[in-house]
């Protein structure tokens, strides 16, 4: 029997079709688990029989642009073949994949595949045998309306031809049914409301990019957590927000799933996307990011509309929408970004170096109390900075509320000890607090301050309480402008993309990094923010320890020593 699943895994990995490291990854990892379910220890096996009726099924399914059937391309059928085929060893009618995540560029066939999925599971899938809710879901009610209205086309073209099937199913308003189990499928937002008895044993995200918070996925895996075999698919093109669930979270994690660094073996990951902006030059790479260049017939009208969305794109100075919804990159949504993405990313180690004894340079950037406070520090490391933050997060107004607007999840950074939210009753920043934190974290590293570097605007307490407890630590006042700034904000990053500045997966200082633009006067160059909401509070702080940092000496600087070294002040 045909193995088309297993065929394209075998093509990626060989190189005879070109894919992304992540695509080849998912592939890898598909050979290797047909290798590991040849022992009983492993907890699946691949269902050939199952993943070509699947495949099958979905191959007579209708184009809505057409109504004719568009048969599924060889990526199609590796991701079909691999939700339907991998089965539990001891019980070959529940799937072994619970959870999909599946991305690529505009205009892949993503949405068409996902209704075909939803058709299927109304119409012939057992578990559980009767009243299968399936739900097509997105940020907004139009988004979630695509793919139900495809599938709802696609049932009509099926009605058409089979009269069992046109007598067991309706549609009805927003709503299909299936009349012999009491199945249904519905398109599901924010916008819908609450619904009774929900329990998606289908649970469709589309464009997960543009939802700002996990609340419809922590809705949908909390109505599914009673289910034997429910099925959740993300699916969507890269955004530009790299603040968002699906780049702070889902993305990172089936990375991490992927490359061996998790296991979690009922999630899979497809990621269709460019390894690097210089393969954008390359045509012949431009099938990373569109599989769908892979089928004969659609190959030259994909690659002249890619074409001319790249040359639009550079002429228009758009060139970052070009790469994120052609080229399924993540990419700031401004063309002046301080920061690439890659680059931050490249410069992430997975294991925190010890400080313990170091040298210490560290940035202090003070909020309003009812804001945030951030403490960044730079250790030298392998001939380089090891770079790592610390905030103090006020409260007032609700902290569920500060971390929609801020777009950082800030609980979670407490949770893994990137900063702390304040306990004050009033939800305002606690000075004390922060001293206090600062002395014990100087004190238990054993640091060798070379430096507090402060803005003075609102520092006034805590350099009152270092003035009196710690006259030994140097505070060296750091003057906000582009003359102070310049320099440095721009060493700060050619270090970075060197490599030669490191720094922690701290949550709060990625999303500074991220949000930060780089404004101009005449002076010269400084970082600032894209959004009033938007936080760079902790990158400010770095470069503030930087200013100082990337010219020192052996010697412990003081602010006689910064005024009279030429540092620009």
């Amino acid at each position: 029997m045909t193995d088309s699943t297993t065929e394209y895994a075998q093509k990626v990995v060989s190189g005879e079709i070109l894919a992304s490291k992540k695509v080849i990854l998912a592939a890898k990892r598909h050979l290797n688990d047909l290798e590991k379910a040849k022992n009983s220890d492993f907890s699946y096996v691949f269902d050939v029989e199952k993943a070509e009726k699947a495949i099958g099924f979905m191959d007579i399914l209708p184009d809505p642009k057409t109504m004719r059937p568009f048969g599924l391309a060889d990526y199609q059928q590796f991701i079909i073949g691999s939700l339907y085929g991998w089965v539990r060893r001891d019980n070959p009618n529940l799937a072994r994949y619970h959870k999909a995540f599946i991305s690529m560029a505009r205009k892949s066939g993503k949405s068409i595949l996902v209704s075909g999925i939803a058709l299927e599971k109304l119409l012939l899938a057992k578990e559980p045998a009767y009243s299968r809710q399936i739900y097509t879901t997105a940020n907004d009610k139009n988004q979630a309306s695509i793919v139900f209205k495809m599938v709802a086309k696609q049932l009509t073209a099926l009605q058409s031809i089979d009269p069992e099937i046109r007598r067991s199913t309706k549609k009805v308003r927003d709503e299909i049914k299936n009349l012999d189990d009491y199945s249904y499928i519905r398109p599901l937002s924010r916008e819908t409301g609450a619904i009774d008895g929900f329990e998606p044993a289908v649970a469709i995200l589309d464009e997960y990019a543009a939802s700002k918070t996990t609340e419809m996925m922590e809705l949908l895996e909390s109505g599914q957590g009673q289910l034997l075999n429910p099925l959740m698919v993300i699916i969507s093109t890269a955004g530009f927000d790299l603040n968002l669930p699906m780049r702070t979270i889902e993305y990172p994690y089936a990375d991490k799933v992927l490359r061996g660094e998790l296991t979690d073996d009922q999630y899979f990951a497809y990621v269709a996307e460019q390894d690097s902006v210089e393969e954008i030059e390359d045509e012949s790479t431009w099938v990373k990011s569109n599989p769908i260049l892979t089928v004969p017939a659609q190959h030259d009208v994909m690659l002249g509309f890619l074409r001319k969305r790249r040359k639009e794109g550079l002429a228009k100075g758009q060139y970052n929408q070009v790469l994120v919804k052609n080229f399924n990159m993540w990419r700031q949504s401004t063309e002046d970004s301080y920061l690439d993405i890659e680059a931050w990313q490249k410069s992430e180690l997975a294991e925190k170096p010890s400080i313990a004894g170091q040298k210490a340079w560290i940035g202090v950037d003070v909020g309003r109390t009812s804001d945030l406070f951030a403490i960044s520090w730079l250790i030298p490391h392998d001939d380089g900075w090891w770079l790592d933050g610390y905030a103090f997060v006020a409260s007032k107004g609700g902290i569920e509320a500060k971390i929609k607007t801020d777009k950082v999840d800030y609980l979670a950074a407490e949770q893994a000890g990137e900063g702390e939210i304040t306990e004050l009753e009033s939800g305002v920043i606690d000075n004390d607090r922060v001293y206090q934190w600062l002395e014990a974290f100087i004190h238990d590293n054993g640091l060798d301050v070379q430096g507090i570097m402060f803005d003075p605007y609102q520092f006034g307490p805590l350099l009152t309480a270092i003035e009196k407890r710690h006259p030994e630590w140097p505070l060296v006042q750091i003057r906000q402008g582009t003359i102070t700034l310049s320099m440095p904000t721009k060493q700060f990053r050619d270090d970075l993309i060197a490599g030669k500045i490191q720094h922690s997966d701290n949550r709060i200082l990625r999303a500074a990094a991220v949000n930060a633009v780089l404004m101009s006067d005449n002076n010269g160059v400084r970082i600032n923010k894209n959004k009033y909401a938007n936080k760079i509070d902790m990158l400010d702080a770095a470069l503030d320890a930087y200013s100082i940092a990337y010219r020192a000496t052996d010697d412990v600087l003081t602010d006689d020593d910064v005024l009279n070294g030429g540092f620009g002040f």
